[in-house]
């Protein structure tokens, strides 16, 4: 499938999408955002993906909006930019019912760096880093940072990356809980390579339904989410998966699900 701003494909159950403008460490211009909101859209409707993998080409993940894009623009509208541009794609990510993993190769800053935490799991480069730039252009924080960074660090560190700009390394990312995990730079592709191998031979219903009990427990108490359980271990417990994976324990062998 062929796109103007990135690569986009599917192979056995694993969607790649990689931002494909290298010369500007993938910074955001409209057609980006646009062709990444038009494959997330492609991603949603196809049964067949069982796990998204988001990366960037080149030596970046993605350095934010591109200011030299915008640079002509005169009473530029920001909240309407991000109402119809970033604000679906981060949506989008968080509301797809299978894992997106991003492969942080690079900086994330700014709104990417808002793209990589919108992500399920972050697996990193030792080189990576991801910097909230917005503070720096006498901006605040957009894209789902405000939402991701308080509950990923707390108040106290997300204030402080917020309103000082501060560079995280990947190792100390890891150490504070932004990302899952950090290897060498030459390791990268096979470490992401694995884990979506592993997703795309998962019970991608029951992770998927997960990904949202996780999600509404932010906002809800224990009696709201003790029913919610029970109302998706009903559907987990009527899906093809686990009538597999009883099945595959009782003969002991390895479960081959379809995630359905």
């Amino acid at each position: 499938m062929s796109y103007e701003t990135i690569l986009f494909e599917v192979k056995e159950g694993i969607a790649s999408l990689t931002l494909n403008r290298p010369d500007v460490f993938n910074a955001f211009n409209e057609q980006l955002s646009s062709d990444v909101n038009d494959a997330l859209k492609k991603v949603s409707k196809d049964k067949s993906i069982r796990v998204l993998v988001i990366s960037g080409a080149g030596k970046a993940f993605c350095s934010g909006q591109d200011l030299k894009a915008i640079a002509g623009s005169k009473n530029r509208s920001l909240s309407e930019s991000l109402y119809k541009r970033y604000n679906p794609m981060i949506k989008a990510i968080r509301n797809l019912p299978i894992p997106v993993i991003c492969k942080l190769n690079g900086v994330a800053a700014g709104a990417g760096c808002s793209l990589a935490l919108s992500c399920d799991m972050i697996i990193a480069s030792e080189n990576a880093s991801l910097i909230e730039v917005f503070v720096n252009v006498g901006l605040v924080l957009d894209s789902g940072s405000s939402y991701f960074l308080p509950r990923l660090l707390g108040s106290a560190r997300a204030f402080e990356l917020a309103a000082l700009g501060s560079k995280v390394t990947a190792q100390q990312a890891a150490e504070w809980g932004m990302i899952n995990r950090v290897v060498k730079a030459e390791e990268l592709e096979d470490e992401v390579g694995r884990l979506a191998s592993h997703f795309a031979t998962a019970p991608t219903k029951a992770i998927g339904l997960m990904k949202k009990m996780l999600q509404k427990s932010h906002t809800s108490d224990l009696d709201t989410m003790l029913e919610y359980e029970a109302y998706c271990q009903e559907i987990a417990g009527r899906s093809d998966d686990y009538k597999e994976g009883v099945a595959a324990f009782n003969e002991k062998r390895k479960p081959a699900f379809k995630g359905q």
